[in-house]
């Protein structure tokens, strides 16, 4: 029975999205606008698990010397914010392309630029702000050929193809969280030859990513962007996005180098808490536009799970090292090991993903979530 009423559950899912999309992209835009605020509205008023979840991690960032009243006004502005990104995620087929230049304000758009012109690769690492979506098909208005992401595969299967689609469709190369593929090593071709690669990161969606502080607390976010530069020697540059009135807005910040010293997994830590820093700037400045429905820092984690997955990738870190490590022995133990070994080096060993490429279902596999 509880079968039956998923499928139900997930066919009426698919077929809203469906509906949305033929309708959003038909309707005056001032009406579906109208809609998808009201929408918002409702679902702040309501006070749902993912409305506190988000007023939980607000809190953070304004500190608890704000009052109640202050962090509700926060929270109610930051679910206008999500249902524009809503909205314009099903409108972006019909906005032009010269629209999409014309209302985009982006700092550091020429040292992206730059870089991909030397034939260097880029990855950009970026928190759940603003519209990701937009900027992507922005930064391919302006010039850049195709940008690869990972995205979470929904369920139904249908609903992800669809938003597969949707984001081929804008230029994206979309590679499933999860799946047979390997991830890593195709982000990594993507990289050596000069390609731009985007990775949502404030969130760790696997159960094995980097812990860093965060607003003045322990937080766990994907380091795939990060070990992604270390393997492939690619341009860690972290962006922040926010609104603007009418307008969409970016930084594409400096890049963040290598450390010289260091083991791979002590290099990515480094790498991820600078990025960490960035994205407190980003939110602190545009707090209504960070949406984060789902559980972030340590605090509010379901810990037994979370050490399971954390033990999970340090065996696997171990297991690499074997299978790296010189002399007859290591030889015989690095081809018992060898896919553990590479994966661990990719970071992908099961659920426990240090470049936190892989979808299982960690301890932010949640209802809620912000990410489509």
């Amino acid at each position: 029975m509880s079968n039956a009423l998923s499928a139900l559950r997930g066919r009426v899912t698919a077929a809203s999205y469906a509906l949305a999309w033929r309708l959003v992209c038909r309707v005056p835009e001032s009406w579906g606008r109208w809609v998808f605020q009201q929408a918002g509205e409702i679902a702040w008023r309501r006070q749902g698990h993912g409305i506190q979840v988000l007023e939980a991690n607000l809190r953070r960032v304004i500190g608890p010397e704000a009052s109640g009243k202050e962090l509700r006004a926060l929270s109610r502005a930051g679910m206008s914010s999500y249902a524009r990104y809503w909205f314009e995620v099903f409108r972006l087929p019909v906005i032009s392309a010269g629209r999409l230049v014309a209302d985009m304000r982006c700092e550091g758009e020429d040292r992206l630029h730059a870089t991909l012109a030397s034939g260097r690769g880029a990855v950009l690492p970026l928190p759940h702000m603003g519209n990701w979506d937009q900027a992507g098909a922005w930064i391919i208005a302006r010039g850049v050929p195709r940008l690869t992401t990972v995205a979470e595969r929904l369920k139904p299967e249908s609903l992800a193809r669809r938003f597969f689609a949707f984001r081929e469709g804008l230029g994206f190369e979309v590679l499933p969280a999860t799946g047979g593929m390997q991830r890593f090593g195709v982000l990594a071709q993507r990289l050596r030859a000069g390609g731009l690669v985007c990775l949502p990161a404030d969130r760790d969606v696997t159960g094995g990513g980097i812990e860093v502080d965060f607003f003045g607390e322990k937080a766990h976010m994907m380091g795939g962007a990060a070990a992604l530069a270390v393997q492939t020697g690619a341009a860690l540059m972290p962006v922040t996005l926010w609104f603007d009135g009418p307008l969409w807005c970016a930084h594409i910040h400096e890049e963040i180098p290598v450390p010289e010293s260091g083991t791979r997994r002590e290099k990515v830590a480094a790498m991820m808490q600078q990025v960490a820093r960035v994205f407190e700037t980003g939110i602190t400045a545009h707090p209504e536009d960070w949406h984060m429905l789902q559980r972030v820092f340590t605090d509010d984690l379901d810990l037994a799970r979370l050490a399971a997955a954390e033990a999970s990738a340090r065996a696997a870190e171990a297991s690499a090292e074997a299978a790296a490590a010189p002399g007859p022995a290591a030889a015989s133990e690095g081809r018992a090991a060898a896919s553990d070994g590479r994966a661990a080096l990719n970071g992908q060993v099961g659920d426990a993903a240090l470049d936190g490429l892989s979808g299982g279902a960690g301890p932010q596999a949640e209802p809620g979530g912000s990410e489509p």
